[in-house]
């Protein structure tokens, strides 16, 4: 599907943002356009993927190979006038600002290319874009506030993406918990809950985030079993928004990263381990295949 434009970059063509338009230079609404940021994200995607997991099965080097080399020419993202990430490879001006798709924001959620600390400055176009469509609609139907606590919570704004739990709970939800998108849609619930989750625990950028994006009105709280990347499950315990206790049982035998805003100890058999430090906030450890860590503030 991709092919080459005259500056050598990747792009795909034809193409469309689901399910939105814009205004063409002739002043029509439009949808069909050439690599709109959703078919690039796709595509650094799947390309991603698939270079990292020859890597770790140790097969098909050669077109993995070409796989990055095709990453390497995909037509990069565009910020646009606003300061948004734009939703076409040109910034054209938008039929409806407030539409309730994001899927340009593919990248961020339910993609790793974008994040706050590996690209900021596609992070800020992001969160950008997110106030953009606020300002213009608000608070929509359930799958797609579903999507923007995803959104929120990757961007660790926890007071974000709590207006949209709210708000899907409120607005957009039936009284048996059914995702009120008549007469019922399943994204809603699904996006609502994963979102939830990646409020309390992230591991998409290479390191399991602690509490990336818990809200105030959630002062106090613990969850049970939720699983991170890597083989390993979290129990999580906080109290006056910090972290008290937990503890991460491995599956596997992988090096654990975790980061905190607060200093961390760690402990396995009720015997201290050596935490590496590797940046501010950040440590990691070898943890063994069926070993329970314990840590505390």
């Amino acid at each position: 599907w991709l092919i080459e434009d005259k500056h050598g970059h990747l792009i795909t063509a034809p193409s469309t943002s689901p399910e939105n338009s814009f205004i063409d230079p002739t002043g029509q609404r439009n949808s069909v356009c050439v690599a709109s940021t959703l078919d690039l994200a796709i595509s650094w995607s799947v390309l991603t993927i698939f270079i990292q997991a020859s890597q770790i099965v140790n097969r098909d080097q050669s077109l993995a190979q070409k796989a990055e080399t095709a990453r390497s020419k995909l037509l990069p993202y565009q910020i646009g006038r606003w300061g948004q990430l734009q939703e076409w490879s040109k910034d054209f001006i938008e039929a409806e600002p407030g539409h309730r798709h994001m899927s340009h924001l593919l990248g961020l959620h339910p993609g790793f290319q974008i994040t706050p600390r590996g690209t900021p400055e596609l992070a800020a176009a992001a969160k950008r874009t997110l106030e953009r469509r606020f300002n213009y609609g608000g608070p929509a139907t359930g799958w797609s506030c579903a999507w923007k606590i995803n959104h929120w919570a990757r961007l660790e704004s926890g007071e974000d993406a709590y207006l949209f739990v709210v708000s899907i709970l409120r607005k957009s939800t039936f009284p048996n918990l059914f995702d009120a998108h008549p007469p019922f849609q399943i994204d809603g619930n699904f996006g609502a809950a994963a979102g939830i989750a990646e409020m309390l625990v992230q591991s998409h950028a290479g390191e399991i985030n602690l509490l990336p994006a818990l809200p105030k009105a959630w002062v106090n709280g613990n969850f049970q079993g939720i699983r991170a990347r890597g083989g390993f499950i979290l129990n999580l315990s906080w109290k006056n928004g910090v972290l008290t206790d937990g503890s991460i049982f491995s599956q596997t035998r992988e090096i654990c990263v975790l980061r905190y805003i607060h200093p961390i100890s760690a402990f396995c058999d009720n015997k201290p381990i050596t935490l590496e430090k590797v940046s501010e906030n950040v440590v990691r450890f070898q943890a063994e295949a069926g070993k329970t860590y314990q840590l505390r503030i």
